[in-house]
């Protein structure tokens, strides 16, 4: 490990010779086994960009972390400098103005918790503890999007620290190419993000809830499952958007689950899922809550902890039978070691298909929904990385692309997957504000070189 002077580092700096950097590692780095050469917790902007400035003179690389989720583990590293936002977390409504700002380490669970109180909903992430920064710079998918939104279609404002430590604000009024990339362009890629600042939605009295399930659903009922699925999300209501979920669980088997919320009342909720209940032996259960306690619940699914493999994709067409059956059988059997493999999908459309995929980073606006292939172990982490490869070529062979914020660290051509069309604007904007990727990770943006 290097050996460094942390002078000129403010905020609160934990490095290995605090017993509180080994407690953090237990929170933060199980399951990727990184050891950062110090953390600084950012009290504010200046200590972020003292952070940079440190790791510039240093030439000691950096990380940044608000919610650190990234499944691949690229929000920390061995020997860097880890910059961690989450004491960055105060959130401002102005609601004269229609808008709310959130610090760059504000969770799902703060925003919600926050803006919901109020009466106003807002389309974040389903897991509590995600870092909205993270969450919206990669796109932002949630379940509200296909009625609200994507997360980055919300964003009106950022305040990020460049690689030289100055404070930009981007907007449609300035630096707009940076503000076209931060949205959907992924985070950690161009500086570190202090702030967001976004329009606040309606105020909603209540939602519906959605959860329906089947057990004991055997590989014909997954499959045909998966083709009731798309045909019903075609003509889907857009006040509604779901995951749902095909599994092979240790506990339960083979089974079927599918949550969302929908923007108004169950009786009419019921009537728009009703595709969905037909193929015998479902259980449903349609509440009636207020957004915040809508979230709250799902938020409750999460695991504080659990080791997972995983790789994402957009779905552009409708599977035919045969592409079903296939995709039905790649969760047949789990891997060694594995209390739980799934298939899952994202329901995208409504609202975020209304936005041209040139308009933001966000390219995959045309995209049916995401398909999340998974995979939660206890033991045996190669062989459960092996299941994902091998699995992983028949899905990439049907699909295009892959949604960011889900990596996938032995995906091939990287860029063009998360990015389409947007790559080459993108490298662009790379070069502009970080000429000497201040700001890399594995696969990061990389700037504009004589060989592309």
């Amino acid at each position: 490990m290097n050996i460094c002077n942390f002078n000129g580092l403010t905020g609160r700096v934990v490095t290995p010779d605090d017993p509180f950097y080994h407690e953090l590692r237990q929170v933060y780095n199980r399951a990727v086994n990184k050891f950062p050469l110090a953390i600084v917790f950012c009290q504010n902007e200046a200590d972020v960009s003292n952070a940079v400035l440190w790791s510039r003179s240093h030439h000691v690389s950096l990380r940044i972390r608000s919610g650190g989720h990234n499944y691949e583990g690229y929000s920390t590293g061995n020997d860097i400098l880890d910059i961690d936002l989450s004491e960055l977390s105060q959130i401002v409504i102005d609601e004269a103005s229609g808008l709310f700002t959130a610090q760059g380490g504000a969770t799902n669970k703060q925003v919600y918790a926050t803006i919901s109180s109020l009466g106003y909903p807002f389309p974040g992430g389903t897991c509590p503890t995600v870092g909205v920064s993270g969450y919206a710079l990669g796109g932002g998918w949630g379940l509200s999007c296909r009625y609200l939104g994507l997360g980055c279609d919300n964003l009106i404002r950022l305040r990020l620290v460049n690689f030289e430590g100055n404070i930009l604000t981007a907007s449609d009024d300035e630096n707009q190419d940076l503000f076209w990339a931060l949205r959907g362009g992924g985070g950690g890629n161009f500086g570190v993000v202090t702030s967001m600042t976004f329009r606040l939605p309606p105020k909603i009295d209540k939602v519906t809830l959605i959860d329906i399930r089947y057990s004991n659903a055997d590989q014909e009922k997954q499959s045909l499952f998966i083709q009731t699925w798309q045909d019903w999300l075609a003509n889907a209501d857009v006040r509604v958007t779901m995951v749902s979920r095909i599994f092979n669980s240790l506990e339960e088997g083979l089974g079927i689950i599918a949550r969302g919320i929908f923007y108004g009342p169950p009786e009419i909720a019921l009537g728009i899922i009703k595709p969905l209940l037909g193929l015998g032996g479902v259980r449903y259960n349609l509440k009636y809550l207020t957004f915040l306690e809508a979230v709250t619940i799902i938020g409750e699914f999460y695991p504080p902890f659990e080791s997972f493999q995983s790789a994402s994709r957009f779905v552009l067409h409708d599977f035919n039978e045969c592409e079903s059956n296939r995709l039905a059988e790649l969760i047949a059997s789990r891997p060694s070691g594995s209390v739980y493999a799934a298939l899952s999908f994202y329901a995208l459309g409504g609202k975020v298909s209304e936005t041209a995929p040139e308009a933001t980073a966000f390219y995959y606006r045309d995209a049916h929904y995401i398909t999340w292939l998974n995979t939660v172990f206890e033991s045996c982490k190669c062989e459960n990385s092996n299941w994902i490869k091998e699995r992983f070529c028949y899905l990439k062979s049907i699909t295009e692309g892959s949604y960011v914020n889900f990596p996938y660290g032995s995906l091939p051509c990287y860029l063009n997957e998360y990015y389409g069309n947007n790559v080459c604007r993108l490298k662009e904007v790379k070069q502009n504000y970080d000429p000497y990727d201040v700001f890399s990770f594995p696969q990061g943006i990389l700037k504009i070189s004589p060989f592309n």
